[in-house]
């Protein structure tokens, strides 16, 4: 048995994956979850213009703990308006000095307030408690402050001979988030573009409204963001969200969500020609070279399809392993996918929690029960019944044809699909056989060979033995349906502005 197959060592080697939780972090369970129900409208925090709201719900429990103000088309309409104004009409475009003040007093009210955001985080979302010290809270924090330096560093203007060249804020953002790492997502966006001279109208997920809605309290109660640079209208309604995409005074619109949602945001925005960035949907492949430790990599490799509960769009849902080490391989998957400690998204042990919602089960489920008529359930494949919540539990299929829904087609749930390959050029062929292009893994024992491969995955980001590719000044982002522009990094900053040549001659 290798030792990332006792269940014991392996634990602690899975939850080593995500940041450490401190010794005297408070239980999370003696915290009241508070929420902020509250719109960010022009400088003001305010309920909806008609009085509505909708439900917040524990995805752990299916109980609702609090309500979120949902705003109405009115509401978008004053905040589109506030946005242009402030663009327009104050300096908050050409002071890079400010908005560098401004994005360090958000980033440090974020810091101050991070145990209250952790609790609700993990109510709002349901992600497992561990997730908040490192991508879900935390580590966005952190990053928040290379924005700040940026905007202050970056060479706004260039000169080649008599002609400059000019980058310039974009305009009013539009900025629509999913839900699965909502803070991550919101201050990648919102961050860059204010940082880049921009104003800002957030739209945060009707399923995560208060990681916007709390950083809209924040930005109003803790810097000098002028009235109307950034806005936050949560809403459970998508025509609202929509107006986002077609009004004529929003300059760019960034979206994270489903790849199908992201291409209606793309056609409506081709009305006006806005500026589309989407970071969209994945099915990234977990390649296994032959020259491997198996027995040490597959079990930690199969892990990662539970990550977030399968609800992330880098995660490896495809397990790519040679065909003479295929059986091998899914029993040491199976064994993996066993000692995934979940459960109670407020234990810190816990690895993974539910999903998102009841809506989330029923597709999960219709895909692993449609994946059991063309490939071999090994492990999982059931919802299961906590008294309440939305779970499901890990999951594995063997045998999966690769062009199966479930080796084309993103879950969204902690299912993995073993697909065995001949050769490593029929391994490159399978990993890039979809229609998506946002992430991709690979193992080997040299890693020279490994990144030899990597090179040869149609994907905008590759880890090699286990590297990372996430940081502030990494850029983020996939090709072909995974996606068009990049977040964090210079290039994630450079999306929201606009390069202006200027010929400058002599009538003397």
């Amino acid at each position: 048995m290798s030792a990332l197959a006792d269940p014991a060592t392996f634990r602690q080697v899975l939850l080593g994956l995500l940041a450490d939780v401190p010794e005297d972090a408070p239980a999370l369970a003696e915290r009241d979850v508070r929420g902020e129900p509250r719109l960010l409208v022009d400088g003001e925090l305010l309920g909806a213009s008609d009085g509505g709201t909708f439900p917040v719900v524990d995805p752990s429990t299916g109980a609702t703990i609090g309500e979120a103000a949902d705003g109405t088309t009115a509401d978008m309409e004053r905040a589109i308006a506030a946005a242009r104004r402030a663009f327009d009409e104050t300096s908050w475009s050409g002071d890079a000095g400010f908005r560098a003040r401004c994005i360090r007093q958000l980033q440090a009210a974020l810091a101050e307030e991070r145990e209250a955001l952790r609790r609700d985080l993990v109510a709002e979302i349901g992600c497992a408690v561990r997730m908040t010290y490192g991508d879900q809270l935390d580590r966005p924090i952190e990053k928040l402050g290379f924005y700040a330096d940026t905007a202050e560093r970056y060479h706004y203007s260039t000169r080649i001979g008599d002609t400059l060249l000019l980058r310039e804020p974009l305009g009013v953002v539009g900025a629509i988030t999913a839900w699965n790492i909502p803070i991550e997502l919101e201050l990648a966006k919102v961050g860059a573009a204010l940082a880049a001279g921009c104003t800002v109208v957030l739209k945060p997920s009707p399923l995560s409204p208060w990681a916007g809605t709390h950083l809209g309290r924040l930005a109003v109660e803790n810097t000098d963001l002028p009235p109307g640079v950034f806005n936050v209208v949560s809403s459970s309604s998508n025509d609202v969200a929509a107006l986002l995409t077609t009004d004529p005074r929003i300059d760019a619109v960034g979206f994270t969500g489903s790849t199908m949602t992201g291409k209606r945001v793309m056609a409506a925005a081709a009305g006006t020609v806005k500026r589309v960035m989407l970071e969209l949907g994945g099915k990234s492949a977990n390649v296994l070279l032959d020259d491997v430790d198996f027995e040490a990599v597959v079990p930690l490799a199969a892990s990662f399809a539970c990550f977030n509960a399968g609800q992330s769009c880098i995660l490896p849902s495809r397990l790519l392993v040679p065909e003479r080490h295929a059986e091998r391989c899914v029993e040491l998957a199976a064994e993996g996918l066993q000692n995934v400690p979940w459960g109670d998204p407020t234990d810190p042990s816990n690895f993974m929690g539910p999903l998102i919602n009841e809506a989330q089960v029923e597709r999960v489920q219709g895909m692993v029960d449609r994946a059991k008529a063309s490939s071999r359930l090994v492990a999982g494949g059931s919802r299961v019944d906590r008294g309440g919540g939305y779970w499901f539990e890990p999951t594995l299929f063997a045998d999966v044809r690769r062009d199966s829904e479930l080796a084309q087609e993103e879950v969204f749930g902690p299912v993995l699909a073993v697909i065995p390959y001949r050769d490593e050029d029929d391994a490159v062929a399978v990993a890039n056989d979809t229609v998506y292009g946002l992430a991709g893994y690979v193992w080997s024992g040299d890693p020279e060979h490994g990144t030899a491969v990597a090179r040869r995955l149609r994907a905008g980001m590759v880890a090699v033995n286990g590297g990372s590719f996430i940081g502030a000044d990494l850029p983020f982002g996939g090709r072909r349906q995974s996606g068009v522009g990049r977040e964090w990094g210079v290039d994630g900053f450079e999306e929201f502005l606009d390069l202006k040549t200027v010929g400058v001659g002599s009538i003397s």
